[in-house]
């Protein structure tokens, strides 16, 4: 017989009741010990996605690797993030988890979590030291790009549409927003 499992109400979460958490299909993250729960993401937003791991995959140097959600980005005990696309060294993953922050973090925009990706999550990995963080909105097409100078993400650059958006870091790579949807 299963057993129904509840989260604690009175604390924030961690990391070992996330791993409580039964794997149902939906994306479950903690952001500063509280869970978001989001719902599958459009057709649109996938084939951002796909774009984007098809680009970075082709320039991708060997030491580093491109992975897609859901994989795990524990920046804290009580903050463990998935974000759409991530770049990270090779020898920072766990077969579990980056232990780390990720040298990219990458979230295609949806409805319900628009706000959360251009505010709390951007301003975690902002506080964890992650070098640089990518927005896509999928329906504009557009993407934006902050790379972290001291302790705060600078904006470096918008394309939207046909511009093409060339980054250095992690690695040399050129987007064209409107070539993610396609």
């Amino acid at each position: 017989m299963d057993t129904v499992r509840t989260l604690p109400r009175r604390r924030p979460l961690t990391r070992a009741d996330l791993d409580q958490v039964p794997d149902d299909g939906h994306r479950y993250e903690l952001l500063d010990g509280s869970l978001v729960v989001t719902p599958a993401p459009a057709r649109r937003h996938q084939r951002a996605v796909v774009g984007l791991i098809r680009r970075l995959t082709e320039v991708c140097p060997a030491e580093l690797e491109v992975l897609v959600a859901p994989f795990d980005v524990t920046l804290a005990d009580d903050t463990v993030l998935q974000p759409d696309v991530l770049v990270a060294r090779r020898s920072d993953l766990t077969e579990r988890d980056l232990p780390v922050p990720p040298l990219l973090a990458i979230e295609v925009l949806s409805p319900s979590t628009r706000l959360i990706d251009l505010n709390l999550k951007r301003a975690r990995y902002q506080a964890a030291g992650c070098p640089s963080y990518w927005v896509v909105e999928p329906d504009e097409p557009s993407l934006t790009a902050w790379e972290l100078h001291g302790s705060a993400y600078v904006e470096q650059a918008h394309a939207a549409g046909d511009d093409t958006f060339t980054a250095e870091a992690p690695f040399p790579v050129s987007v064209t927003p409107a070539r993610l949807v396609d």
